[in-house]
């Protein structure tokens, strides 16, 4: 059974048993505006208070983009105002796409440019259709990626290949982005949401409340020394034995049975 919400600026979502399926709706080149991107804030939030939701696909409306970035008309007269603005918008969206207690995919079925690629940064996981082409050209125009984009895209490709997109402005097939670990798979044209949806299954076979403390350690590695993390990791292990989801788990394996979560 899937459920339409539909109270969120150029952003369509639909809930499909336990995932959130958020379709970036402003046509022609799905765009991001400030409404748009306060919008993807407060929905993240929302998903994140759903006991019910343990993934979120992302994807693009049409056939040709998963989203253009920003529309550079908003910086045509250089107002700083705008800029700044614009720039906290991006980044409180796409930060708390990133930090999505769940499962978060992008389900890329076109061009993914910019502010359209940093948002595809922010998911956990990226599968492109075979047609999808991929950059961040902001420096083309003099300005620079500035919703993650230099951070997430060294941390998942290395240095030398951030710098190639982002210092030389080269723009990048699917193929391309297989290879060097921007996506992790590489799907049909038309087959991207299908694929996700797919894994987001599979995701939820997980336990919820190990799936959210896993990718807050998984992610943490990004920002702490390893001799920080392991015993957290060690702690959270722990933490687990406090949860409903541990219990029903190991009770389910025991029975033969598939678990029935209740994300506590």
């Amino acid at each position: 059974m899937s459920q339409s919400v539909n109270q969120y600026h150029s952003l369509q979502c639909e809930i499909s048993g336990h995932t959130a399926i958020v379709t970036i709706a402003n046509p022609p080149a799905n765009t991001w505006t400030s409404e748009s991107l306060q919008s993807l804030t407060q929905l993240v939030t929302d998903l994140n208070a759903n006991p019910a939701i343990y993934s979120l696909v992302i994807t693009g409306s049409g056939q040709k983009f998963f989203s253009a970035g920003a529309d550079l008309k908003l910086f045509a007269d250089g107002d700083k105002a705008v800029a700044l603005d614009m720039a906290r918008r991006f980044g409180e969206a796409f930060e708390a796409l990133s930090q999505f207690r769940g499962v978060s995919i992008a389900a890329i079925n076109g061009y993914a440019m910019g502010g359209g690629l940093e948002c595809a940064l922010a998911c956990d996981i990226r599968i492109a259709e075979t047609q999808s082409q991929m950059a961040l050209p902001e420096a083309t125009v003099g300005l620079l990626p500035c919703a993650g984009g230099t951070q997430n895209l060294a941390w998942l490709v290395g240095e030398g290949w951030a710098k190639r997109l982002i210092l030389c402005g080269e723009r990048i097939t699917a193929e391309t982005a297989l290879r060097i670990g921007l996506v992790e798979e590489v799907v049909a044209t038309g087959t991207a949401l299908e694929h996700a949806l797919t894994l987001a299954k599979q995701a939820s076979k997980q336990s919820p409340t190990s799936v959210k403390a896993c990718k807050q350690l998984i992610q943490g590695a990004r920002h702490q020394p390893l001799a920080t993390v392991l015993p957290k990791e060690r702690e959270a292990f722990t933490n687990l034995f406090d949860t409903a989801d541990q219990k029903e788990g190991v009770t389910a394996f025991l029975e033969k049975r598939p678990a029935i979560w209740s994300n506590s």
